[in-house]
């Protein structure tokens, strides 16, 4: 792959040539703080004020939701060094070649909802921002062409690829950041830390309309779990894995500030369920197009960190797409739920669901991958990896029919039972109420793939090849 930015990306899902592993776990910091250093950010950090809670609650339940999720993230930031490829087809050694489907259906679901938010906030923004400097009302005409202008343009920043996406988000970190500091100056005046709240709490309660604001958030830092390997493939593996844990975690523990500047600014807005539209009504008229700057850049950077991934894996599935239909092919669909989202449905219950989906999706997968590669202690077969994007079979990791049944058999109970027991505004289970109305589906969740996955490896133990000549953490695999 060529240095220069202006060259579209050649790499596909293939294993970066060694030579080529340039960047370093700062860059994964850039990439991982500049994707969420963004208007995205900021609308899921003032739905805790829109759920009714108070300043100081909204607080809280962010914090713990940024610093739980950002545990569970980091390691994810170790497969691509050793793989040289992104994290759903490293998946494969643990899913199976075949089984590392379940990824590529998480990477699709993660990157249409982020790309839908920062299409959706970045536009209102733009919108409402022109309307403030101009007076001229678009309507929903001006809504619909900057939503238009700014995913077209995400999905140009794609194709080029990784160098470009790179310098996008070193820009978006640098000024994103100048610019929600600017905010303290626009907004100090009237900003009150001592709001109570509404009182009208989403879920009824205090401590069940906290825990879905903690749950909310988490899905930010969740969110990148299936992405972190896109980037960290041009990692070269003799980097320390401290590093490797420490940026992505730094990265997320950054975003309170579009987080904080989100809680902040909500207290403020008359509608915090119509936060673009109530921000640029209380804007200074000086702030109006920093406002339009952070909004465009802010667009870029999270749009093409979600889409991007998306459609480089899926590249590997319909293997007669390239990286860059894919991507088109995506990209038009998420354009498509974009504006039937918004001009249809409600975009923060949207928002809501699918956030809650990710986190009790992706998080069991997560902890199945963290499981297995500390049972493996780091050993990964690169080529055998490609099996099935290479239309082969057999290998390492084949399994049966290309599925470890092991690690579906732990995801998928782990998965059914959050969703049995969330308890959210738009997906509710039947067991909702079994903690007295509390969301415990994140600690179920995760607790359930902790356990099964390791007890089925114990009791049915894989392949001694996946572990190559080393014996697993575990009990000993039985010989193939």
């Amino acid at each position: 792959m060529g240095d220069k930015v202006t060259e579209v990306e050649q790499h596909g899902i293939a294993p970066i040539p060694p030579e080529e592993q340039t960047s370093r776990p700062r860059d994964l910091f850039r990439m991982a703080f500049g994707g969420a250093n963004t208007f995205a950010t900021i609308i899921l950090g003032t739905l805790p004020i829109a759920f009714g809670l108070s300043f100081w609650s909204a607080v809280t339940a962010t914090v713990a939701g940024v610093v739980v999720g950002a545990l569970v993230l980091s390691p994810m930031s170790l497969f691509g060094p050793l793989t040289r490829t992104n994290n759903a087809v490293s998946s494969g050694a643990h899913f199976g070649v075949v089984g590392r489907c379940v990824g590529s259906f998480l990477s699709l679901l993660t990157a249409i909802t982020f790309f839908a938010i920062s299409v959706w906030v970045s536009g209102d923004a733009v919108a409402g921002a022109a309307q403030r400097l101009f007076g001229f009302d678009g309507g929903e005409v001006l809504r619909g062409v900057a939503y238009g202008v700014i995913a077209i343009a995400t999905l140009v920043v794609c194709i080029y690829g990784y160098r470009f996406m790179l310098l996008v988000n070193r820009v978006a970190v640098v000024l994103g950041t100048a610019i929600m500091l600017l905010g303290i100056v626009a907004y100090g005046g009237t900003f009150d830390p001592g709001f109570a709240g509404t009182g009208a709490y989403a879920l009824g309660e205090f401590w069940p309309t906290w825990i879905l604001a903690a749950l909310t958030t988490m899905a930010n830092p969740i969110s990148f779990g299936a992405f972190l390997g896109d980037w960290t493939r041009y990692i070269p593996a003799r980097h320390s894995r401290r590093s490797l844990l420490a940026a992505p975690f730094l990265a997320q523990v950054a975003t309170l500030l579009p987080f904080g500047f989100g809680i902040a600014t909500a207290t403020l807005v008359a509608d915090p369920g119509d936060y673009i539209t109530g921000l640029t009504a209380i804007s200074p008229l000086w702030y109006a197009i920093p406002l339009i700057v952070v909004a465009l850049i802010g667009g870029l950077s999270t749009g093409t960190t979600s889409l991007y991934g998306t459609g480089l894996d899926f590249s590997s599935i319909f293997v007669k797409l390239s990286r860059v239909q894919a991507t088109l092919l995506i990209g038009s669909l998420s354009v498509v739920f974009i504006f039937v989202g918004n001009f249809v449905l409600d975009m923060v219950s949207s928002i809501n669901a699918f956030a809650t989906l990710i986190v009790l999706c992706t998080s069991p997968w997560m902890v199945i991958m963290m499981i297995g590669f500390v049972l493996r202690r780091g050993f990964y077969d690169p080529d055998d990896l490609q099996v099935f994007n290479q239309g082969r079979k057999g290998g390492r990791y084949w399994f049966t029919r290309g599925v470890n049944w092991r690690a579906m058999a732990a995801w998928i109970p782990a998965t059914t039972l959050g969703l049995l027991t969330a308890n959210t505004p738009m997906i509710a289970g039947p067991f909702k109420d079994i903690a007295g109305g509390v969301d415990v589906s994140m600690v179920i969740t995760l607790c359930t793939a902790a356990v099964a996955y390791p007890l089925l490896v114990k009791l049915f133990p894989e392949p001694r090849e996946v572990y190559s000549y080393a014996e697993p953490v575990a009990e000993p695999a039985v010989a193939v």
